[in-house]
């Protein structure tokens, strides 16, 4: 929990492990729940948002990965209404088939709408306060933060933690990315945050630092296009594994091989998509960043357990 002096009375934070995001609720006039997690604990998430705000109207979303809309099925099937940016509500909105970046991920999603859609510079009531919307592309295009500046809240999404920046895709929305992502992080900076409310990660004990770290990790992105290529194949890949307890050790390959996403990152890298699977493996178990257990290649970073009966759910193109 973020430390009771640092938030206002209405605010309950709680970190979450992967591959969920972290509970972030608003409560009073207008009960709001920040991102719903990933689809593998979509009733618990659903259960906590109504247990500490059982009069609970609304959910934004910063951005549309699974591990921050898996819920948005199961609160809408009891009337809880879905906000997000306005780019990321036309295309959820007309089912586009890469919505979600969820195919594309080999990340599942529970259909849903967007009810409401936000634009940069938006003021909404959520909780107990206004809030203004930033758009801050560059994890996702359709990214946004909340600002609360009376209290100097700032909700980041993945645009920063209190570790890491998010990782941009470079290989689907274009070298220029890493430049935007920054840029983004330069505008929220420059607000002068007195708490940075993380969707990953610990709250920063020092929000300056935080952020002068992050600026730092984000430069990287843009001056060094393959290795931002690379910590890219290393998130998705590392999600992948811990979505679905590992993987069989003699099927890595053959999985890796069948994802857009690393045919894509081995184009950027002038390889061939089995040399980069292979180096994949081999870098991240050197590194400590994969493990063997019975058979499977599993993540090693801390996460909790799916069951398998939930990523069975419905592409995009099919919702």
């Amino acid at each position: 929990m973020v430390a009771p002096t640092a938030v206002p009375d209405w605010v309950l934070w709680q970190q979450r492990d992967f591959p969920n995001a972290n509970l972030l609720l608003l409560g009073g006039e207008v009960p709001t729940l920040v991102d719903s997690g990933f689809v593998g604990d979509a009733d618990k998430t659903a259960a906590w948002a109504r247990r500490h705000a059982p009069g609970l109207s609304l959910v934004v979303n910063t951005h549309w990965h699974s591990d921050h809309v898996g819920g948005n099925a199961t609160l809408q099937a009891h009337g809880v209404g879905v906000a997000a940016s306005s780019d990321d509500a036309a295309s959820v909105n007309r089912r586009d088939p890469g919505c979600c970046s969820a195919q594309r991920l080999d990340q599942p999603v529970p259909p849903y709408a967007v009810d409401h859609p936000l634009a940069d510079g938006d003021v909404r009531r959520l909780g107990e306060a206004d809030w203004e919307v930033i758009a801050t592309p560059g994890h996702t295009p359709g990214h946004l933060s909340l600002w609360q500046p009376e209290e100097r809240l700032l909700v980041t999404g993945d645009a920063l933690s209190a570790y890491d920046v998010g990782w941009v895709d470079l290989a689907l929305n274009g070298p220029e990315a890493a430049a935007i992502a920054l840029a983004s992080l330069e505008r929220l900076a420059d607000l002068g945050p007195r708490v940075l409310l993380t969707s990953h990660g610990p709250v920063p004990t020092d929000t300056g630092a935080a952020l002068a770290a992050a600026h730092r990790r984000a430069s990287r992105l843009v001056d060094d296009h393959a290795g931002a290529v690379w910590y890219g194949a290393r998130r998705v890949f590392a999600f992948a594994l811990m979505i679905r307890s590992g993987i069989p050790t003699d099927q890595v390959e053959s999985y890796l091989l069948e994802r857009e996403w690393l045919r894509d990152a081995a184009t950027s890298l002038g390889l061939t998509p089995v040399a980069l699977a292979t180096e994949l493996v081999d870098s991240m178990g050197a590194s400590g960043a994969t493990v063997v257990r019975d058979g499977r290649l599993c993540a090693a970073a801390p996460h909790d357990p799916v069951q398998s009966a939930a990523l069975h759910q419905p592409w995009p193109s099919d919702w």
